[in-house]
């Protein structure tokens, strides 16, 4: 019996690795959900059960345990492009640019106090470069510093680079959540949110007393026209003491209330247009804004026909042909403005407001069938990951003597941040349940961890009892959170970010996607998410570039 479990764990076949892989995500998941103090370290747990595995001597077919640390890392970036999509592109837009810069400066500190280490004769070049690569968990950069190394003649320091890696990436895993427990209850208390954290284009709900003479007997096709693009829809008007469901054509009076559904960054010019900010809030008890005519009801409708997939919400007409107002979508637990130029997507969320029997039509057109949206559209999850690793493996020539690429993690993670924001327009449905997207994404994330400990742990032991290897340590666990504990600071104390964001962005700036799932453990909601994709792909690229830099520079290539 011993003998036939011996042979089953220590033979290397497919059916070895299954179990093996399976075993070490199963016990460090099974430890993710302790707790000490009210801290967990969530999936790394599974990292650690994997370099533990690995330092007792089991071994996986080294073709298989490339293919399942590939595979998973691939996996889990490409999904989690998928999630943040809808939304990168207006956090993008808002606060992109400066999350990149914070993200630059992560980059520039760490790479600073490694250049300081070499000036000063501290660290060789190529062990400085490994324990920079390993320190920022960047085996992309290792890769291009090794290649460099040996095209200038330095095959040992290839070697050694590769060493200095081995030892300081587990530390830089868990160096970034350290940091982040450090300083968390300091930043959350110091942390003053703005809306460039990716809340301006969220709906807000704001009620207004009608006292600009400019108009007056407008109608609220009119008015619209003043707007200036701004994102604004009047759900609801009371006057005379009902509250009315208005349309294009209603025209505005003096002294009325209109309950809006706008922007926060849209408030204040609404409020020049209308005339005040009603200071009886849309939620206080004098007006009733439910008690609309009996025979009109509120109603959320769940998109579900792929028909609708990619549409502009104006280009249905829902309001001329049925009589109903759209007031705001609900996406990916995110309240818009339903706007006209509104794209819908599989699995919106409508609040449509009319009578009984037209929301039922609107229901039909729509969809409202839940069941259709259990299963994930596979075709686009495959067929995106095709995609980003073809994008992946793109030559960028930057005047380098061999070309940059993107690499197995930065091109699926573009590319599913494309398909999740723009595959609508062509009709790709993308959309994945909550449950799904977290599935899929805790399973590629599994599964590299466990063959990232496994790949570490093999020579792990004999590699730290180096003499060379505690300087190492020490010289990789500061690259890791002095970066991050300096840039923490400059970004909640003097940028206005939010700990989620701040989290998120030197996740990303880290290319640590463990710590990010340590994040999204301890942080609801998905900025931590969106803030790692939007610094993640320029990251990435800066310090794959700046490694062969620092080579060949360093070398007088």
């Amino acid at each position: 019996m011993i003998t036939w479990f011996q042979e089953t764990l220590f033979t290397t076949n497919a059916i070895q690795a299954v179990i093996v892989l399976s075993l070490i995500c199963a016990l460090g998941l099974a430890l993710a959900k302790m707790r000490i103090r009210g801290v967990s370290l969530g999936v790394t747990y599974v990292f650690f059960i994997g370099i533990l595995a690995g330092a007792c001597g089991l071994r996986l077919d080294p073709d298989m345990l490339s293919y399942a640390e590939s595979f998973g890392l691939i996996l889990f970036v490409y999904i989690l492009g998928l999630q943040v999509g809808p939304g990168f592109m207006s956090a993008f837009k808002q606060g992109g640019t400066q999350l990149n810069l914070l993200g630059l400066g992560v980059i520039l500190i760490g790479t600073l106090m490694a250049l300081a280490v070499y000036a000063w004769g501290l660290l060789p070049l190529p062990d400085m470069m490994g324990v920079l690569c390993g320190s920022t968990t960047n085996t992309p950069a290792l890769g291009a510093a090794q290649q460099t190394l040996k095209q200038l003649g330095d095959t040992a320091g290839s070697s050694t680079a590769a060493l200095g890696c081995a030892v300081t990436y587990p530390l830089g895993l868990v160096g970034v959540i350290l940091a982040l427990i450090i300083m968390r209850g300091w930043l959350q208390r110091r942390e003053h949110s703005r809306e460039g954290d990716g809340e301006a284009d969220q709906a807000f709900i704001a009620s207004f007393l009608v006292c600009n003479p400019a108009v007056f007997h407008q109608k609220l096709s009119d008015v619209a026209r003043l707007s200036d693009g701004m994102k604004f829809v009047v759900s609801r008007l009371w006057r005379d003491g009902k509250v009315i469901l208005p349309n294009a054509d209603t025209c505005i009076e003096p002294n009325d209330r209109l309950l809006v559904i706008t922007t926060k960054r849209d408030i204040t010019r609404i409020t020049v247009i209308l005339g005040r900010r009603d200071e009886t809030d849309w939620n206080q008890k004098n007006i009733d804004w439910n008690a609309i005519d009996t025979h009109l009801v509120s109603q959320r409708i769940l998109v579900t026909r792929s028909e609708i997939n990619g549409k502009h919400l104006g280009s249905l007409q829902f309001r001329n042909r049925y009589g109903v107002n759209v007031s705001r979508v609900q996406r990916a637990g995110i309240q818009l403005v339903a706007t006209p130029d509104l794209i819908l997507r599989m699995g919106d969320r409508i609040t449509v407001i009319g009578e009984a029997d037209s929301i039922k039509h609107v229901a039909d057109e729509l969809g409202n069938a839940v069941k259709h949206l259990d299963e994930p559209n596979m075709v686009a999850i495959f067929l995106g990951i095709v995609l980003g690793l073809l994008l992946g493996c793109i030559p960028v020539h930057v005047g380098l003597s061999y070309p940059v690429r993107l690499g197995l993690a930065g091109g699926p993670i573009i590319m599913g941040i494309l398909v999740g924001a723009y595959g609508p327009r062509f009709h790709m449905v993308a959309y994945t349940t909550t449950s799904a997207n977290l599935m899929l994404r805790s399973l590629g994330l599994s599964m590299y961890l466990a063959c990232l400990g496994l790949d570490a742990g093999q020579n792990f032991l004999s590699t730290v009892m180096q003499p060379a290897a505690l300087g190492w340590i020490g010289y990789g666990m500061a690259f890791t959170m002095v970066p991050v504990i300096i840039m923490s600071i400059v970004a909640v104390r003097w940028m206005g970010k939010s700990f989620a964001t701040t989290a998120g962005m030197l996740c990303g700036a880290m290319a640590n996607p463990i710590a990010l799932g340590f994040v999204n453990d301890i942080v609801p909601g998905n900025k931590p998410s969106v803030a790692y994709a939007t610094v993640y792909p320029l990251s990435m690229f800066l310090r794959v570039i700046i490694a062969q830099l620092i080579v060949m520079l360093a070398m007088g290539a």
